[in-house]
Order: C-alpha cells, then sequence, then structure tokens
C-alpha cells in the first residue's frame, strides 16, 4: 500500500548528498510530531536536521513540501505498515482488535503526548489548506476502508455481526479511532482508552440470530 500526497519539489540529482536523507526526514518528521505545523520554523528544522537553510530548501523544497513528505513517510511507516501486518494475517475481527490494541499501547508509549500525525494535520492545518484537507480525506477513507474489508469478511464468516451494513461499522471504527487519538493527547489512561473501544468490538462481535 503507498500513499502519494501530491508532488514532491524538484531535486538536483547531479549534486552529491552530504548528509543520509532519510535520517534527516525522520527529524523533521519528529520536529512536526512534536510541535505542529504553524510553530515549527524553517529555522528551528535546518538546526535539528543539521542543515543550513540552503541545503534544506535544495533537499526538501520549502517547509510545506517538507511537511507533505514528513506526513507521508509517517503514514507508510504507521497506518499502512499496520495494515500490512494485520489484514490477511489474522482474522477480521482479531485484525481490528490488534489494530486498536497497537494504537492504545502507541497512545501509553507517547509521553510527549504528541499524538496521531494525521489526526494534528486534520485539526491544525486541514481546516485551512485544501491541499493537506485532500490528504488527510484520502488516508481516513483508507482507514475506513481497512475497517470496512475487515467487517465484511467478518460478516461473511459469520464472526461479525449482520445487524448493521459493514460501511455503517467502519465509519463507527473510525470515529472510535480519530476519537481516542484526540483524548490520549490528554488523558492517555488505558482504562479510558480501552473503554472507548470495547463497545464498540462488542457490537462487531454480538451476532444476532438471523430472520
Amino acid at each position: 500500500m503507498t500513499f502519494v500526497m501530491g508532488c514532491w519539489a524538484n531535486r538536483d540529482m547531479s549534486r552529491p548528498r552530504e548528509f543520509d536523507e532519510a535520517e534527516v526526514l525522520s527529524v523533521a518528521i519528529d520536529c512536526f510530531w512534536e510541535r505542529g505545523y504553524k510553530a515549527t520554523s524553517v529555522r528551528a528544522l535546518a538546526d535539528k536536521m543539521g542543515l543550513t537553510g540552503a541545503s534544506l530548501y535544495n533537499a526538501f523544497g520549502d517547509k510545506q513540501t517538507l511537511y507533505r513528505r514528513a506526513l507521508n513517510q509517517y503514514i507508510e511507516t504507521s497506518f499502512a505498515d499496520r495494515v500490512r501486518r494485520l489484514e490477511g494475517k489474522l482474522p477480521p475481527s482479531q485484525a481490528i482488535e490488534a489494530f486498536f490494541a497497537e494504537i492504545i499501547q502507541r497512545s501509553l508509549d507517547d509521553r510527549q503526548r504528541r499524538g496521531c500525525m494525521l489526526v494534528n494535520t486534520a485539526l491544525e492545518v486541514a481546516p485551512h489548506d485544501p491541499e493537506f484537507r485532500g490528504i488527510v480525506v484520502i488516508v481516513l477513507g483508507e482507514i475506513e476502508a481497512f475497517f470496512c474489508r475487515c467487517i465484511q469478511a467478518g460478516q461473511q464468516d459469520g464472526t461479525i455481526s449482520t445487524s448493521q451494513s459493514a460501511t455503517d461499522l467502519a465509519r463507527m471504527l473510525l470515529g472510535v479511532h480519530v476519537g481516542l487519538r484526540v483524548i490520549a493527547r490528554t488523558r492517555p489512561e488505558r482504562e479510558l482508552l480501552e473503554g472507548m473501544v470495547r463497545p464498540a468490538l462488542a457490537l462487531l462481535n454480538h451476532r444476532q440470530s438471523e430472520p
């Protein structure tokens, strides 16, 4: 699964790199993730990445382009990687349970309370920037689609309730996912987070007799 987040700045490939691009991009992700888009200055990025402003621009383009690349990499190494590891490897209902269990554990391990970079983007950047709004819509749609595929497979094998449509159940899980990520930034408490997920999972697994 690959997410393409728009066009990246053209690079001068004739000039040799004097740094590890993947490593400095990882640093940029941490900066944006911790401080947010608006609060992260180009100077702060360059300092943390160990680059001059000119080198940063030549390698990654302007701040918006760098943020797009950082967000794309974050999505690829978090959500997309999680789906690859879970979907088709576990029974449908267990894949959904494992998805949320991992989200909860990541939230509890997040000592800086950074939350989810995608959800942060949805709240901070997307309302004011059509390009990033489009990115968020695409990725949230992919998350919903993952839930929907799992639910459809579970409904077909009889392990997930058919009392609600797969589409509606997937949208419910998407809402739980986004809400959990927001709440966890202020109240990263296992009992609270698991309590948000438990009723949704119970609804999935409560099979009603067919007429």
